[in-house]
């Protein structure tokens, strides 16, 4: 058996371990990364990106309605689902071998396979021993699906990406921000789309409003809400998918995604032979250096269940590097302060804290918050409403919290998260022409 050794050896070649696999090589560092499968992890190939990408395409159904309000005169649009999966599996293509280049390029090793501890300094890799002295384990989330009769024949976001085609009927379970994402992707593109969430609140961990919102722009547009409602069992027979309700009642869809949480990839790896510690739900325990129980074991990413956002895990990534090649210096992102956007049609935005966050922490606070409908839906037809919260402690007057839900809510976040990061208060924002 053949032995390599390394200075860093990261396990997993997504958004986390490519940042610090390129950072620790920038530094010196004789740096390798294994991947079992496609380069640029759950963001690039079934995450962020691709469901941007769909995300957009759905978004045009509604375009071409408001287009309507300005004058223009066009034919019933016709979507074709296999252009749109094709196009986006050209563009993942691309952004694959990106990642292969940039990793090539800072002169990182790029091995192909599945890696296992076998100690706190070894990995086994395609029957060959790799030593190093700090090991990273960036290996990511995965879906979960619950324990019913007939869930084979549900899917999960990771296949929703890879559909032969458009199913006409769909049933999205679930009431977190991949739940609202795609079964606003389905609706735009034309399925019948039901939501199918077991309590009466969607975005659960976001502030309260924000899923009472939602729900009703949602609503209004056309997807069936169906709460406090699960499937106890699926059936597959000659006119679709079976679903079997708690309520009792029975549908009939052609395709049943599950949304309902994802869990830290960590089966196989091995951690229990490396001693490495991990907790109630699965995930791996760090540091504020990221750094486990096992001094040269590293984690960072969805597999230590922080924040599941790409730019949290580049940020980790890079103080993990830092931390055990560089001059240190790099701290732990401030995790309340990070803006988070729901590419939901519409979409939603939000930094800081909820209110009841807020109301916990401060005891009083100061709500500001407004609805109105934008002047391009007035002209469009559209009933869409955009809706504004700031949440503001009391005492010191600073801005806690900002959250909307309205077209471009996203992107506007950003400026926002900075003027949070730099402490801005009400009269600072109100002064602001």
């Amino acid at each position: 058996m053949q032995q390599q050794d390394f200075d860093f050896l990261v396990i997993g070649g997504g958004s986390g371990g490519v940042r610090a696999s390129r950072v620790a090589a920038s530094l010196g560092a004789r740096v390798a990364v294994v991947e079992s499968a496609q380069l640029g992890g759950t963001c690039v190939n079934v995450g962020c990106i691709p469901k941007k990408l769909l995300s957009h395409a759905a978004h045009f159904s509604q375009l071409a309605e408001e287009a309507k309000g300005f004058g223009w005169q066009l034919d019933k649009p016709q979507f074709d689902w296999p252009t749109l999966i094709a196009n986006k599996d050209r563009e993942i293509e691309r952004l694959n071998g990106v990642y292969a280049k940039m990793l090539a390029g800072a002169g990182v090793n790029v091995i192909q396979g599945r890696a296992t501890l076998s100690g706190p300094n070894s990995v086994l890799v395609n029957g060959q021993t790799l030593h190093a002295r700090h090991i990273l384990i960036a290996t990511g989330g995965t879906p979960s699906l619950p324990d019913i009769p007939g869930v084979e024949h549900a899917i999960s976001s990771n296949e929703a990406f890879h559909l032969k085609e458009l199913p006409r009927r769909v049933v999205v379970v679930g009431g977190g921000y991949i739940a609202v994402e795609f079964a606003s992707i389905f609706h735009g593109l034309g399925a019948e789309t039901t939501l199918l969430h077991r309590s009466q609140q969607l975005l659960r961990g976001f502030d309260a409003d924000l899923g009472l919102h939602l729900a009703q722009e949602m609503a209004h547009q056309g997807v069936a809400m169906r709460w406090r409602e699960e499937i106890q069992a699926i059936e597959k027979q000659a006119d679709g998918l079976h679903l079997q309700l708690k309520s009792g009642e029975q549908l009939v869809v052609d395709c049943v995604m599950y949304a309902t949480g994802r869990v830290p990839l960590t089966a196989g790896l091995g951690l229990e032979a490396a001693g490495v510690k991990t907790n109630d739900k699965g995930a791996i325990e760090v540091d504020s250096h990221f750094t486990t129980n096992v001094p040269s074991i590293h984690a960072v990413g969805d597999v230590i269940d922080r924040m599941a956002l790409t730019p949290v895990a580049l940020a980790e990534g890079t103080v993990v590097a830092h931390h055990l090649f560089g001059q240190g210096g790099k701290s732990a992102p401030d995790y309340e302060l990070v803006p988070t956007a729901v590419f939901s049609h519409p979409q939603v935005g939000t930094v800081g804290l909820s209110e009841e966050a807020a109301r916990q922490r401060f005891g009083a606070v100061q709500i500001f918050q407004s609805s109105f409908r934008p002047l391009s839906n007035r002209m469009g037809g559209e009933p869409e409403n955009v809706f504004l919260k700031l949440i503001v402690s009391k005492a010191d007057q600073r801005v806690r919290g900002v959250h909307m839900v309205g077209e471009g809510a996203g992107e506007l976040m950003q400026g926002f998260a900075v003027a949070l990061q730099c402490g801005a208060t009400k009269q600072q924002f109100d002064a602001t022409i």
